[in-house]
This record gives C-alpha cells, structure tokens and sequence, in this order.
C-alpha cells in the first residue's frame, strides 16, 4: 500500500497544482482535505506521513467569518506535535506561522506582492538555494518568523519568504506549486488585484512567466525530493 500525504486546500474554482503531481510521481499516495467546504480534518497521529497546505483568499486575522481558519491552526498545533513533515505555500505559510505564535499582517505601505520576485537565500537555506533566483507571488500579508526558526529566504517588498523549523517544517510565502495555467485563471477570476500597489501587469507576468516559471517548477521537485526524505 502506498504511503499517503495529506493535501490541505481552500476553497477554489480549480487548482493547477505541480506539488500533489510531483508527490504521485514519487509513488505517494495523496488525500485531500477542504475545510472551507466542510469536510473535517483528519486525526493529526492518522496514517498520513506528510501534510502540504495550500494558499487561499483567506486570512488567518480573519476568523470570526473563516471559523475553519482557527479550526486550522489548532489542528496544526496537533500535527506539529506529531514531529512529521509539514509544507505550507503562502496562507498555508501563515497558518503555521500563527500555530507557531508569530503575527501575520499587511505590509506597513500597503504594498502586494503579485508576480514574479526575486529572492535571496540566507545562510540557513544551506543546498535549498540551487536554482531559485525568482518566485511566483499572490498575496498582501505576510509573516513574522517564529520563535526557534530559521529565515530561508528573504525579499525586497515582504521580507521573509520561507522559514524552516526543526528539520521537516516549512512555510513558504511564495507559490512554486502554481503553473502557469493556474496563474492565468487568477489573473482572470481575480483581476481586480491587478489593480492594487505593487501589482504586476498581466503582461509583465506572462512576459516573466517565460524566463522564471521552469526554473521554480525544478526547483519545486528538488525540494520536495529533499523534504520527503525527511519522512520516517
């Protein structure tokens, strides 16, 4: 039997996602899990061996009308206590930020990242800087590092851009799961964003789409390859 990871989504018209590809290209089994549908989130000691969480219009300030958004962080505070690998992309990225006690909020000028952006490996992000020169950004808020983490990469408008913590727990605040076909629909379904301070054209996007989008895309299946070898 397959060993299964756990796949947390927010509720969207349709996800364009390399991660769970990648994941069922390395012989796992994957489970999807939306709680912003109602569907209830797994017993964290269950027979999953990894989770990945995924970004959404949601934000982790926001509970009072995302009541699954506080349900989510508690669940990750139970998941965190079980020691397995953990992987979040942007709101999956503040989600264990916030289980791990660390604000979230919008950038103090009101600035978005939407786009392509460059990022710059510190010394933690050891091997995981191969590669990664530019990532794919949707979001207005970002993350504070937790307390007892590393920054992995830092940027010029949201200055932290990954954090690990422990040896298996990462937080993300950018999208390398997202192709290019996905960033397509957002920029369609949600073009009113474009609009917003600091917001890339949809040409400028498609235009960077070209030079940046296969090498995240590699980078992505490094990672993964090097996160799942965490798993016991």
């Amino acid at each position: 039997m397959k060993k299964k990871v756990l796949l947390i989504d927010h509720p969207v018209s349709k996800r364009d996602d390399r991660a769970s590809v990648r994941l069922m290209e390395m012989g796992y089994a994957v489970e999807w899990c939306c709680p912003g549908k109602g569907e209830v989130l797994p017993d964290p000691t269950a027979d999953h061996i990894a989770v990945v969480v995924y970004g959404g219009a949601e934000s982790v300030n926001d509970g009072a009308n995302h009541g699954h958004v506080l349900a989510e962080i508690d669940w990750i505070e139970g998941w965190l206590e079980t020691g397995k690998p953990f992987l979040g992309f942007c709101l999956g990225a503040q989600l264990l930020a916030r289980a791990l006690g660390a604000p979230v909020a919008r950038h103090p000028e009101g600035l978005h990242e939407i786009g392509y952006v460059p990022v710059q490996a510190t010394p933690a992000a050891d091997g995981l800087a191969a590669g990664l020169s530019h990532v794919y950004h949707w979001h207005n808020e970002g993350f504070e590092v937790p307390d007892g983490a590393e920054l992995l990469f830092e940027g010029p408008v949201f200055r932290n851009q990954a954090f690990r913590y422990g040896s298996s727990t990462y937080g993300l605040q950018f999208h390398p799961e997202v192709t290019v076909a996905g960033m397509t629909r957002w920029m369609q379904t949600a073009a009113h964003m474009l609009e917003e301070p600091n917001a890339h054209s949809r040409e400028r996007q498609l235009a960077d789409a070209e030079k940046y989008d296969v090498p995240l895309s590699d980078w992505l299946d490094r990672f993964l390859d090097r996160w799942m070898k965490n798993v016991g």
